[in-house]
């Protein structure tokens, strides 16, 4: 099989995991030099995936496919469409910031982390390029292993109990979504007699309803647990605050975009009645999540355990856009996916360089910081306007189109929802004015250095995407039109042959 451009994309991460793995370990700037141009290269390789891409085509592009075990249905499949392209630029992205972000805050075993970040790039690009469910299905749980290290061997004091927690929570989930891509499978062959696991032929089949619910419900949970979604979000406070700042990054930037892919890419095109019968369900979850985690990150103490309760508000706008099951609300939560990834993860990079020189997060320790760090504090200003939805900034734009949407479907839940907005400015101003602003009221903040170089190359781009995003999203939503409408058309397509 020829190599194509997905599968580079897909695995040079774990090449350059084992070209670190080579190097003396000694030599620090030539492990974190080696491990940067990887993931720099893999994102440049990701940027052609987007000038090569055609907007106009609905279907799979890139696709490759080669037998692995034709015995079992088993084949290599890769391939994206609008809906994960962006997915796949996000990842690379903020996997090399990340990286950079790390230069001097990881010192212990460097090498060591080094290569679970670019292993754990490897699986997460895995996750959104695989059209195989077994090959998903490997993909999903290798991805599990280097963010378990991550947490478990570079986080805090309560690092063991964030990692197994997280692990626990996520297997619980997969191994109900094993079951039901067994049944799939099983189903399938029993009516075809074509035994496979290929995704684009298994959506050709419409299952009975009573089968949709059960397995709508096994997937569900796996991805609902991944997103969080509360009632199941409680691991994702513990895995943020124990984590390092580049895992947080990554976990709140790409990993928790799984549960909210899983659900567009097979629980709606798979599972059409069921999405419908469920939907009500999970909006009023969603409703749930927005408000009880914006009201929850208002008495936060902690700034990274804030932003980490932020998340659970914006996905759950993210879920909302979704399951209003039409192209504003699907196209804005695509948007907002990677709006929340490029905005909490520059929160999370910017609490982790204050805490890199006040070794603190706590929000009452600062205060005065525009007069010592203005260049921080103005940087920190755009990614908190950003967050709660700012006009002109790519908040904006997601939650507009995600309003838009519900509003057609249900105006209580556009009601409900917009709450969220106004919690969102009160909860992040509120943390924005007492860090920032004011008398400086501890003495060690008055010798703090502001951002280096290299921190302000860090958040750049991001910075760039934001403003880009919110006063000009064409280049960003007219790459997922296509087919998010082939989608939603799929989806009353099948309803409509099944009555």
């Amino acid at each position: 099989m020829r190599v194509g451009l997905l599968t580079l994309v897909t695995f040079v991460p774990a090449l350059g995991a084992v070209l670190l793995v080579c190097l003396p370990r000694r030599r620090d700037g030539l492990l974190r030099a080696v491990a940067f141009g990887v993931a720099t290269l893999d994102f440049l390789l990701s940027l052609a995936l987007y000038f090569r891409f055609n907007p106009g085509n609905p279907g799979m592009q890139f696709v490759e496919r080669a037998r692995w075990m034709p015995g079992f249905g088993v084949s290599y499949v890769l391939g994206i469409d609008g809906i994960s392209l962006l997915l796949v630029l996000l990842a690379t992205l903020l996997t090399a910031l990340a990286l950079l972000s790390a230069w001097t805050a990881i010192r212990d075993r460097l090498k060591e982390f080094l290569v679970t970040v670019l292993l754990l790039e490897t699986g997460m690009l895995g996750v959104f390029v695989a059209l195989d469910l077994f090959l998903f299905y490997i993909f999903w749980e290798a991805m599990l292993i280097p963010m378990y290290f991550l947490i478990g061997v570079w986080g805090g004091e309560r690092k063991i109990y964030a990692a197994i927690k997280f692990v626990l929570y996520t297997m619980t989930g997969s191994v109900l979504m094993l079951l039901a891509i067994l049944a799939l499978y099983f189903h399938h062959g029993g009516q075809t007699g074509q035994y496979t696991f290929d995704l684009l032929t298994l959506q050709q089949t419409t299952l009975p309803p009573r089968t949709q619910v059960w397995l709508f419900l096994a997937f569900a949970l796996a991805f609902a647990i991944k997103v969080p979604m509360v009632p199941f979000h409680t691991w994702l406070p513990d895995a943020h605050v124990e984590a390092p700042t580049a895992g947080s990054v990554l976990l709140a930037g790409v990993l928790l975009k799984m549960g909210t892919y899983g659900f567009l890419r097979f629980c709606l095109p798979l599972f059409p009645h069921a999405s419908i019968q469920f939907t009500p369900v999970i909006a009023w979850l969603a409703i749930i999540g927005i408000i009880y985690g914006a009201w929850v990150a208002m008495v936060q103490p902690d700034l990274k355990k804030l932003v980490a309760y932020s998340s659970v508000s914006h996905l759950g706008f993210v879920m909302l856009g979704l399951f209003a099951l039409n192209l504003q609300g699907i196209e804005g939560g695509l948007l907002q996916m990677v709006n929340h990834g490029l905005s909490t993860g520059a929160l999370f990079l910017l609490v982790g360089m204050i805490y890199e020189r006040r070794h603190t997060r706590l929000i009452e320790e600062f205060g005065g910081l525009w007069r010592v760090l203005p260049v921080f504090s103005s940087l920190f200003l755009v990614v908190t306007l950003s967050s709660i939805g700012l006009p002109g900034l790519n908040g904006f734009v997601g939650e507009f189109l995600i309003l838009v949407g519900i509003f057609q479907v249900k105006i209580l839940w556009a009601v409900l929802a917009t709450s969220g907005i106004i919690f969102a400015a009160v909860y992040m101003l509120w943390m924005y004015q007492r860090a920032i602003f004011g008398p400086i009221r501890h003495d060690a903040n008055r010798f703090l250095t502001d951002l280096s170089f290299r921190e302000v190359a860090v958040l750049a781009p991001i910075i760039v995407l934001i403003v880009w995003i919110g006063v000009y999203p064409k280049p960003f939503l007219s790459v997922t039109e296509a087919s998010v409408s082939a989608l939603v058309n799929q989806v009353q397509a099948k309803i409509a042959q099944a009555r």
